[in-house]
């Protein structure tokens, strides 16, 4: 089993209905294939003395549980009705509602389950982040009833690179001690920094998907990963075909399959023409937003003021789409890229799109949320997150070239911290704190 950082988030949230009386359900949301239904099983079966999982894509006929009068009393009742060898035990078990979308008394039920203090209710589901009445799967149920205040919502992504490194078989301590280095500044030993560039490069090849990183991780075997990422892929594009609506259908797919062509451009802000000459938001933004939804993309939006809170600086007509795992990216761009990204050797505006999704990827996974910086046509600070209080740029760079777009925001706005990830070893002048790419884990 891989190790999930999610784990921890849902032991807490047990302790503190236990302990709290905190009357919510917990929902998992989070892009398909990221590990959802895997972990949460695992958590009942291992937390919980009892456990049962409702799987309303492959048991549709428990959706009758959930018809009539939905009192936690009256649901509880049929559940045991329904399901043989499966006993209620107060203080200690976990019911699973996995798909919940397409059952919409389920989801109605939550507030009322969310009440029984004796029973858990953990749910999740495909394409959660859709809203109901946009999603043309005939199966997905609108609710009668949201059970806003009675659910908790945390997002799951594919793994990130520490977990990469679990899977790798280096533990805590192994990796505390690279952390030591990023604490007290002293420089990474060149062994040990080009071995970790070396596994983050891997990282950025083989992606977070726990289907992919279990397979490599027991064959390593790159052309494994490459089936696996274009079965996933296959997959995502089918969710396009069968949840969006009418023509949004085939401007969806258009939008995804431009992304990667995007970010191998100078320019990595997303442009309409780009998915087809000559058109504008009014054909496609419709479709960008559903990509957003869908969680399979990341938006990173320009602001116009580098000032607290930056989501009110943000305009919301410049943005760049980030492919949510960059594994999934570098399968698209094909075989040989990777092979360049492994072997250090690809140049181009490529490299760069590539270098700026992974880190993109990893702030979000560290619970960012992500802009951009662009005051003119010359200069562009790669990401600004909100940390400590104040706005923190992050420039990328693939290699280890000059930052006068960086240099000039210290200058301007005299920032506590400013960091360049690059491909080289750590040091620090002034606020400004130069790091491997892979130590954006932590951060």
């Amino acid at each position: 089993m891989l190790k999930r950082k999610i784990y921890d988030k849902l032991l807490d949230w047990k302790y503190k209905r236990k302990t709290e009386g905190i009357k919510k359900c917990l929902l998992v949301k989070g892009a398909r294939q990221v590990g959802k239904s895997f972990i949460i099983k695992e958590f009942g079966k291992k937390e919980y003395e009892s456990f049962v999982c409702i799987d309303f894509f492959r048991q549709p006929a428990l959706k009758s549980i959930f018809n009539g009068e939905l009192t936690s009393e009256e649901v509880l009742k049929r559940i045991t009705a329904n399901i043989r060898d499966f006993s209620l035990i107060a203080g200690d078990t976990l019911i699973f509602l996995d798909e919940i979308q397409r059952c919409g008394n389920a989801r109605t039920a939550i507030k009322f389950l969310a009440e029984d203090l004796r029973f858990d209710v953990i749910s999740s589901g495909s394409l959660m982040g859709l809203t109901y009445g946009e999603d043309d799967d005939d199966s997905v149920e609108i609710p009668e009833s949201v059970p806003v205040g009675y659910e908790s919502q945390i997002t799951m992504f594919s793994l990130d690179f520490e977990e990469f490194l679990w899977a790798y078989g280096y533990d805590d301590n192994a990796i505390s001690v690279l952390r030591s280095y990023y604490t007290s500044g002293e420089t990474i030993p060149e062994s040990i920094h080009n071995k970790y560039e070396s596994l983050f490069r891997e990282f950025m090849v083989v992606g977070g998907m726990p289907e992919v990183v279990a397979d490599f991780a027991e064959h390593k075997d790159f052309n494994r990963v490459d089936r696996i990422q274009n079965d996933i892929l296959a997959e995502y594009r089918d969710d396009i075909s069968k949840h969006a609506k009418g023509k949004e259908k085939q401007f969806v797919r258009m939008c995804y399959d431009a992304i990667p062509k995007q970010l191998a451009k100078e320019l990595k802000k997303f442009q309409y023409s780009t998915v087809e000459k000559g058109q504008t938001r009014r054909k496609y933004g419709g479709s960008v937003q559903w990509l957003k939804d869908s969680e399979i993309v990341n938006a990173c939006y320009n602001i116009h003021e580098p000032y607290l809170p930056l989501m009110a600086n943000a305009n919301e007509d410049q943005f760049k789409l980030y492919i949510n795992d960059t594994g999934l990216l570098c399968c698209m761009y094909g075989f040989e890229t990777k092979l360049a990204i492994l072997n250090d050797t690809i140049r181009g505006n490529a490299r760069g799109g590539i270098y700026e999704n992974i880190i993109s990827e990893c702030l979000i996974k560290r619970g960012y949320t992500i802009y951009y910086y662009k005051p003119d046509n010359e200069h562009e600070i790669e990401f600004l997150i909100e940390k400590n209080g104040e706005v923190v740029p992050v420039e990328v760079k693939a290699g280890n070239t000059a930052t006068v777009s960086l240099n000039n925001f210290i200058n301007d706005f005299s920032p506590s911290v400013a960091y360049k990830l690059i491909g080289g070893r750590n040091g620090k002048v002034g606020e400004k704190e130069t790091l491997p790419h892979y130590c954006v884990m932590f951060l």
